[in-house]
């Protein structure tokens, strides 16, 4: 008689298959997966924009790194003005339709930028309010984008799911950058040949192109057919707006864990200057790097974002997210260091990889704590907090990081970042045991 071996049963090996397939497990979901498909060919074109619009701003402004921390600003005082609005109108709206509307606005800010870059029109100004009216429609989307993730995969699927979706925006940058570094050059080739080198044409064609990346987002989110049951569920009753924003800040306050994981999250992002700001400074004043490898800057950044995804999906709905947490808080301070401190491409593009991944293993864990340890009628005002962190606290510390970077320079301004990220997670590290612990 045959004996099957007990690492040879069938439940055995489907469990194994199960276990090699946890990395990617919630884009068996249907509609997660057609939604984040085509958010990753939206986010690379929006990447393409970053760097377009920030060598653009320099170009016109004889590399003022100053005006850059403006169009951050207007970014950043957006967001401060809507985002805890965005999320209470999130909770009560059929988050599918609401982010129809909200990506078609995008679509056609990404159309005005190109149409007025290519007429040679643009000046700093437009940028600016551009920005700023970006940010709004950014203030109402992203909490709704979040919010809508729950309704797609259930509980148990949701930290791989939200591991996944950071890959569609900071993964993305892995590619984006590097295609606006080859399609610069490409349109600038095209407009001499047919005569328009002095109208930016490389900007505005990448500009275009991030505006036709939201027609597949559009599409999927049109075909998208959700239970009538959970859309329900995620919706709050109406009642005074200013009140639902109350009672969901008095939730996360009242929280033991969430506001010292948020606050650690709001220095980094505070303190810690973005790539977008600090990558085109150190590329034209430091490294002094072509746009093709400041593409690749950004890249790095990105693929370490990629991997740090990857990693914390694999892990699945791990134990000890405060560990994981504190651990990546000190190696994004040392990463930072090293970037600082580099001046050769190489080892920023290593430092930067370090720094995608340490970026992965705060923001994942951060964003399902606080999907999971509120109600679900309240995700979105929740994640309208993430939203104000990421889209408005980041770039509001940019304003001053800028105005730094001009008195002492780019990289004894990133040093003191590092610094007092590093020294601000040792406090967590040392007062408050209770991260440890989660």
């Amino acid at each position: 008689m045959t004996v099957t071996r007990p690492e040879q049963r069938p439940d055995d090996l489907a469990a194994a298959g199960k276990r090699e397939l946890q990395t990617f497990k919630a884009l068996r979901h249907r509609n997660y997966r057609l939604l984040w498909i085509s958010l990753i060919v939206s986010a690379v074109g929006t990447w393409v924009q970053i760097v377009a619009q920030s060598l653009l701003v320099l170009d016109i402004t004889h590399n003022s790194a100053p005006a850059l921390g403006a169009v951050s600003l207007a970014q950043a005082a957006s967001f401060f003005l809507f985002a805890l609005i965005g999320g209470s109108i999130a909770d009560r709206t059929d988050k599918r339709r609401f982010l129809l509307i909200t990506q078609s606005l995008s679509m056609i800010l990404a159309f005005v930028l190109g149409i007025l870059t290519i007429t040679g029109v643009i000046q700093v100004w437009m940028i600016v309010l551009l920005a700023f009216c970006s940010g709004t429609i950014l203030s109402f989307d992203q909490p709704a984008r979040s919010s809508l993730v729950p309704i797609l995969v259930p509980q148990e699927d949701l930290m791989n799911a939200i591991s996944l979706q950071t890959i569609v925006f900071n993964g993305s940058a892995f590619i984006g950058p590097t295609l606006a570094g080859l399609s610069l050059g490409l349109f600038d080739l095209l407009g001499k040949q047919v005569g328009l080198q002095g109208n930016h044409l490389g900007y505005a064609g990448n500009f275009f192109l991030n505006g036709i990346s939201f027609f597949g987002v559009l599409f999927v989110l049109y075909r998208l057919r959700l239970s009538e049951g959970a859309v329900q569920a995620s919706t709050e009753r109406r009642g005074p707006l200013l009140g639902s924003i109350r009672a969901s800040l008095g939730v996360v306050k009242r929280d033991a864990i969430l506001p010292w994981v948020l606050s650690g999250y709001g220095a980094l992002l505070f303190f810690g200057p973005s790539t977008s700001l600090i990558l085109p400074i150190f590329a034209r004043q430091t490294l002094h790097l072509t746009a093709f490898e400041l593409g690749l800057l950004f890249s790095a950044s990105g693929l370490g974002i990629i991997l740090g995804a990857l990693i914390v999906a694999s892990l699945g709905d791990i134990e000890y997210k405060g560990t994981l947490l504190l651990i990546s808080f000190l190696l994004w301070s040392g990463a930072l260091i090293v970037f600082a401190l580099s001046r050769t491409l190489w080892l920023s593009i290593l430092a930067l990889l370090l720094l995608g991944i340490a970026q992965n293993g705060i923001s994942n864990p951060t964003i399902t704590l606080m999907q999971t340890r509120v109600p679900p009628q309240m995700r979105g005002r929740v994640m309208s907090l993430n939203s104000l962190l990421v889209m408005g606290l980041r770039p509001l510390g940019d304003f001053p990081a800028s105005a730094l970077i001009s008195f002492i320079g780019g990289p004894f301004t990133v040093l003191i970042s590092a610094a007092i990220v590093g020294f601000y997670t040792l406090y967590l590290l040392i007062a408050r045991p209770i991260l440890r612990s989660l």
